[in-house]
């Protein structure tokens, strides 16, 4: 008797589930270049800097806007389209490179390399052990969620005590966040996938992963900068 194991369901789901988790992180991959790519350019441009550079109200623009677009995508990616999905979250990664660009002027070269390799290193251990541990991470998630509003909350304070000690206490708090998130966002994005869902509900999906990705990494990256680098 002669089995075609390429009909199997199993190996069909588990084809299929390999091939949206690689979606999910060359999406991720390619906004992290095209960030990159926007965020280098304008920080080449010295008319760009200066704007950057010269008020307080750029930054709060760019904010709101980034912070927008995340959720509109959170709370909308069941009624829009895949296709404005995706335009939407290459308009969010080039907004952020735009935002983040004065840091090639404010650190020096060495410490954005190793703030970045220092990332990809613990990005990838913290992928990996979310991908392949059976324990259920959703404790973790919500403990470090919390964290993170915390964070942000007194980031906020810190905006008017201009505390260094404070700031660096925020990063190493930080790093330990968006290392826990990476691992329960990874769990939680395996989960999503379905092979009985559609190919446009597949990739929007997918657009929404790689967008909490690309949120976990660039926080990480920032994190580690601003507690390891070396301002010029």
């Amino acid at each position: 008797m002669n089995y075609n194991f390429n009909q199997s369901p199993v190996l069909e789901a588990g084809n299929g589930l390999q091939k949206y988790m690689t979606s999910v992180f060359n999406r991720m991959f390619m906004a992290l270049c095209l960030t990159g790519l926007v965020s280098f350019a304008c920080a080449s441009n010295p008319a760009v800097m200066q704007v950057m550079t010269g008020g307080f109200s750029v930054i709060v623009i760019l904010m709101i806007a980034t912070l927008g677009i995340v959720l509109y995508l959170s709370t909308q990616i069941k009624k829009i389209s895949a296709e404005r999905a995706n335009i939407l979250f290459w308009i969010y990664s080039a907004l952020i490179g735009l935002s983040i660009s004065p840091i090639f002027v404010l650190y020096t070269g060495e410490s954005l390399a190793n703030a970045f390799f220092t990332t990809a290193i613990f990005f990838g251990g913290m992928s990996l052990y979310g991908y392949v541990t059976k324990k259920d991470l959703t404790g973790v998630g919500s403990f470090m969620t919390v964290g993170l509003f915390s964070i942000i909350i007194a980031s906020v304070i810190n905006l008017f005590l201009k505390s260094s000690a404070l700031q660096l206490g925020l990063s190493a708090i930080s790093i330990v966040v968006f290392c826990g998130l990476t691992a329960y966002d990874i769990q939680k994005i395996r989960a999503f996938y379905n092979p009985a869902m559609s190919e446009e509900d597949i990739k929007k999906r997918s657009i929404i992963g790689a967008l909490a990705l690309y949120l976990d990494f660039m926080n990480l990256f920032l994190a580690l900068l601003r507690f390891l680098g070396n301002r010029k």
